[in-house]
C-alpha cells in the first residue's frame, strides 16, 4: 500500500514508496489518494499525484488501484476523483482502505462505476462481511472485492447459499 492509511505523504515519498515495491516485485500497488488534498479542493495537485503514481506504476509494469476512502468525500468530490483517476489511467477506483470510519457502500460503487469508464475497473473494499454483500456489490458493477471474511463467504458459497455469478461489467482488468 503506498500512502496508507491516510494518502497524507508527499508526492515524492509516494512515488518513491511506489519505486521500491516495484523493485521487490509488485505487479499491484494500492495507493491511496491525498484526502487532505480533496477536502482542500487542491485538484491540480491531486492530478498531479494520480498521474506520476500511473506513470511509476505502468513504467514498472505494475497496475494501480487508486483509493479515494469514500466515507470521508461528498458525491462530488468522489466523481471529480473518478475523473481525475480515469484521465490519469488507473486500472482500479477503490472504495476504502478499510480504516477509515466506513466502508463500500453500495451507493458509493454505484456511483464509482457510473463515473469510471470500462477501462477502469472498480474495487468494492471495507466492510464487506457476507456472501449476500459481495454479490450485491458485483451487480453494482465491482470487479473485484477486499474483504477479510474471505473463509465465511467461500463456505457460505459451498453451503449453496448463492451462486457466484461473472461480474456483469467484465474490464480488462479483472483477475
Amino acid at each position: 500500500m503506498i500512502g496508507f492509511p491516510h494518502g497524507g505523504q508527499t508526492l515524492w515519498a509516494k512515488v518513491r514508496e511506489s519505486e521500491l515495491a516495484l523493485e521487490q516485485g509488485a505487479t499491484e500497488l494500492d495507493a491511496v489518494v491525498n484526502v487532505s488534498l480533496v477536502l482542500s479542493g487542491a485538484w491540480a495537485q491531486v492530478e498531479e499525484e494520480v498521474r506520476a503514481l500511473t506513470r511509476t506504476c505502468h513504467d514498472g509494469g505494475a497496475r494501480l488501484k487508486l483509493i479515494f476512502e469514500t466515507c470521508y468525500l461528498n458525491r462530488e468530490q468522489k466523481v471529480r476523483l473518478c475523473e481525475i483517476g480515469s484521465a490519469g489511467g488507473v486500472d482500479w477506483v477503490k472504495t476504502s482502505t478499510g480504516f477509515g470510519s466506513g466502508g463500500a457502500t453500495p451507493e458509493d460503487v454505484r456511483l464509482l462505476r457510473e463515473n469510471c469508464p470500462a477501462s477502469v475497473s472498480v474495487k468494492a473494499s471495507g466492510g464487506i462481511g457476507t456472501l449476500a454483500a459481495l454479490l450485491e456489490f458485483q451487480g453494482l458493477g465491482a470487479n473485484r472485492i477486499g474483504t477479510s471474511r474471505t473463509e465465511e463467504i467461500l463456505r457460505a458459497a459451498a453451503d449453496g447459499e448463492a451462486a457466484l455469478p461473472r461480474s456483469p461489467t467484465p474490464g480488462t482488468h479483472d483477475r
